[in-house]
Formats: C-alpha cells, sequence, structure tokens
C-alpha cells in the first residue's frame, strides 16, 4: 500500500490509532506509512504529566491538564483494552480507580509492546493542514521544536487526535481583575496542597469542579464553595463544603452569588471546561462542535462529512473512553485500507443528523452510558478488534453511578469485574480519602 497517514498527537486516542495500523501488520496485511506527529517530548497525552503551566520550554501551549494526586474518578473496567488487559500489564488483578501513574504506565506498557515508537516524530508541532482537490493529497505543514525547522510533507490521509481537553473555556466575572487572591482555570491546576488550610471557590459542576474540590478537601483545604450555573451536583458533600447559585461578581476577597449570598475565598478555580480548538486545521476542515455525545459533522463519529479522507478520534463527551478511542481506530484504519466503505455525502450527513437525535432521546445519564456503549459496539462489530462485553462495561458505569450517590468520598474504594478477563478487582490497600501517596509504587503494593 503506498498511502502516507499523518496522525496528529500520541496521546490515547493515537496511540490507538498507531496499535491499529500495528496489528493488521503484525496479521500479515500491507499498511501505508504512518507518521504521527506529536508536540511533547513522550506519548500519552494528557496522562503525560508535567509541572508546567501556560507555555512550555518550546513556548508552546502546555497540552497537559493533569496534576498530582489525580486518581480516575471512573472505573477502569470501563475502559480496559480488549486487547491488553490490566492484568497482563501488572501481572496481577489491581483495584478499580488507579491514579494517573498508573494509567499512564498502562497506556505505555500497550504502546511499548506494540513497538511503534519509530513511526512518531516528538517534539515536532503541526501549524497547518491543507488538502488540494486537485491532487486529493493533504499538505502538512509541521516544525521541528527542538531544531526550529518547518517543514511540509503531503499525506493521502489525516487523523486528528489531538484531544479536547487542553484548551480552557474560561468566562470572565466582574471584579476577576482586582481580586486579592488566585484565579485559575482547571487546566492551570496541579497541586492540591497549594491550597491547604484555604476557602477555595470552584465556579462549575463538571467532573472537574467535583474532583478538584474533592482533592482539595482531601488535602487539607478550609472550606469548599461551588457555584452552578443551572443545578448543584447534589452528593452528600463533607461538612465544610456548600453549593450555591451562580457567582456574580467577586469585590476584593469577597464572592457575591445570585441568591444574595457571599462568601470570603482566598482562591477561585474555574472548572468551565474545554474547547474544541484546531488552529492549525484550515477553515474548510476544522471541527466545531459542542461537548457532546454525537458530535457535529462527523460521519459514524470520526469520519469528516465532508470529506472522507479526513478523520478525528475521541471528539466526544467521554463516558467510554481508551476502549472506544480503539473502536474508532479499528474502524478509521480499515476505511483506509479499503475494508470499510464509506457511503456518498448525504448518506454522511444524515448519519450525523440520526445520532443527535438519537443522544437528545436520552433522558439520563444512564441512557447516555448505553447510547455510547451502542456506539462502541456498532464500530467494533465492523473490525477485527477483540469483542468484548460491552453491556457488561455499561453495568461497571451504573454501578459507580450509584456509588457516587451513596457517598461521593468513598466510592473510590469499590471494586467492578473486568469484561475481560472476569476477574473482580480487590480493594485497594488504603481508602482513597487517606492515601496521600499517588505513585506507582505506592499503588501497586499488596
Amino acid at each position: 500500500m503506498n498511502k502516507r497517514v499523518a496522525i496528529i498527537g500520541a496521546g490515547p486516542s493515537g496511540t490507538a490509532q498507531l496499535r491499529a495500523f500495528q496489528s493488521a501488520k503484525a496479521k500479515g496485511a500491507d499498511i501505508p506509512e504512518v507518521v504521527c506527529f506529536e508536540k511533547q517530548d513522550n506519548w500519552g497525552g494528557l496522562w503525560n504529566y508535567t509541572w508546567r503551566t501556560g507555555l512550555d520550554a518550546h513556548g508552546e501551549p502546555v497540552h497537559c491538564s493533569m496534576y498530582r494526586y489525580l486518581w480516575s474518578n471512573g472505573p477502569k473496567e470501563g475502559l480496559e483494552f480488549a486487547d491488553y488487559t490490566f492484568e497482563e500489564h501488572f501481572g496481577k488483578p489491581i483495584a478499580s480507580y488507579p491514579p494517573r501513574a498508573v494509567l499512564f504506565d498502562y497506556i505505555e506498557g500497550r504502546i511499548k509492546k506494540a513497538d511503534v515508537r519509530d513511526w512518531i516524530r516528538f517534539q515536532t508541532a503541526v501549524r497547518h493542514v491543507t488538502f488540494d482537490e486537485a491532487t486529493q493529497k493533504f499538505t502538512v505543514t509541521a516544525q521541528d521544536l527542538l531544531n526550529d525547522r518547518e517543514y511540509t510533507e503531503e499525506f493521502d490521509n489525516v487523523i486528528v487526535a489531538s484531544g479536547h481537553f487542553s484548551t480552557p473555556n474560561v468566562p470572565h466575572f466582574d471584579g476577576f481583575s482586582s481580586f486579592n487572591g488566585r484565579v485559575l482555570h482547571a487546566h492551570d491546576f496541579r497541586d492540591a496542597l497549594e491550597f491547604k488550610d484555604k476557602d477555595i471557590l470552584i465556579i462549575g459542576t463538571s467532573y472537574s469542579a467535583e474532583d478538584i474540590g474533592s482533592q482539595c478537601w482531601k488535602y487539607g483545604c478550609k472550606s469548599v464553595t461551588v457555584s452552578h450555573r443551572t443545578a448543584p451536583m447534589g452528593y452528600k458533600w463533607p461538612d465544610n463544603w456548600q453549593e450555591v447559585p451562580l457567582l456574580e461578581r467577586v469585590d476584593k476577597n469577597t464572592a457575591y452569588f445570585k441568591d444574595g449570598t457571599s462568601k470570603d475565598v482566598d482562591a477561585i478555580i474555574l472548572c468551565t471546561g474545554y474547547i474544541h480548538h484546531f488552529p492549525f486545521m484550515a477553515e474548510e476542515l476544522k471541527l466545531r462542535t459542542a461537548n457532546r455525545l454525537a458530535t457535529a459533522d462527523l460521519y459514524k463519529g470520526v469520519v469528516w462529512v465532508d470529506n472522507p479522507a479526513l478523520f478525528y478520534l475521541g471528539m466526544q463527551d467521554q463516558w467510554f473512553t481508551f476502549n472506544m478511542f480503539d473502536a474508532q481506530a479499528w474502524y478509521v484504519r480499515d476505511i483506509i485500507m479499503g475494508r470499510i466503505e464509506v457511503p456518498d455525502r448525504e448518506a454522511r450527513a444524515k448519519d450525523v443528523v440520526d445520532r443527535v437525535a438519537a443522544e437528545d432521546a436520552g433522558e439520563d445519564d444512564y441512557a447516555a452510558i448505553r447510547y455510547q456503549g451502542d456506539y462502541v459496539a456498532e464500530l467494533i462489530a465492523d473490525t477485527d478488534y477483540p469483542s468484548f462485553d460491552v453491556e457488561g462495561a455499561c453495568q461497571a458505569f451504573f454501578q459507580w453511578k450509584k456509588h457516587k450517590k451513596a457517598n461521593i468520598m468513598t466510592f473510590r474504594d469499590n471494586g467492578y469485574k473486568s469484561v475481560m478477563t472476569g476477574t473482580v478487582a480487590p480493594a485497594h490497600h488504603t481508602p482513597w480519602k487517606d492515601a496521600l501517596d499517588d505513585s506507582l509504587e505506592s499503588y501497586l503494593q499488596t
């Protein structure tokens, strides 16, 4: 096969795509030439932790939105690779909610086993991607950051796998410019110990609001106030938590809310989400979508409606993660290799409309989980990705939701059954609230 394929990003989605092509090659298939561009110095995407915020050593926006002491906020049984289990990697069963370092080690283990590091150009940022209708080729302009050298190459396909949890959505509130404490977005949050003995205000009710607040509580902040736009999260929070309506303004260190209440705070953390941001893509190739399960303009959630030689991976809001990225990567691989036929534009566009309508018909989070589970199963059915019990993974998510509702501060102490191995995860050696060391070595102790 004389095709050339560009993959942008070597995080969980990009490495899934590398693994998909490597899997086909290992089975004797003739695969395209694959070039993966990664601006960081290592793979892992968001899971590649850095202390840096703002700009990196090359003046590039820091990709990482991870922080010290981050643990998985969903059960590992819902994200496990079907072709590389946690037990295979660690040599034993582990608890259901690993810290970041443990999950990074797991991601890295599979891609090391695939032996595709030579396919990745590290410390290389993609600057621009265009498409020529006459030649039916993409031109990728990239910059070798180490040598400060810009160059262009042509490709038959481009796969955007750069993620959508790295460019923060930052709202403005009156008084921020004169606030006497620190204002930061979750993207720049790195260490809960910074807020020990402090009164913190969190804006937003996303997973990052829930988790960053929990981390600050765990590591000794004085109080947590969470400001919501539409509705409170409604969990059984500790005594030093409160949920309040949306922030209206700040005056010095006092925050004023829409219900007329106020609170003196030392720091404000904006857990206000992220935007899909692809400044390197030509206008006619740029994905613009809300953070939802059914993305705009992507047939089967991955194929650009207006140009079926362009693909985006992992652009959905996510219940499923690693194994969904796999399902997408195998599907994209098989389109590129001619194993799956893509229908005409009208059919592609109708597929997007139908998926949006199906998502909108769902009434709650349980319906959303099953919707995405069905999507994963749909893609897997058309490829040779190892089939697995998607319904069992959905059930793990359902149990997780119930455990969170029962006690938001102890849900990580529960264990679930792997749908890949049938093993029920053991309890971790230390309850989450008391486990202050999140290192790989500490976590894997028995």
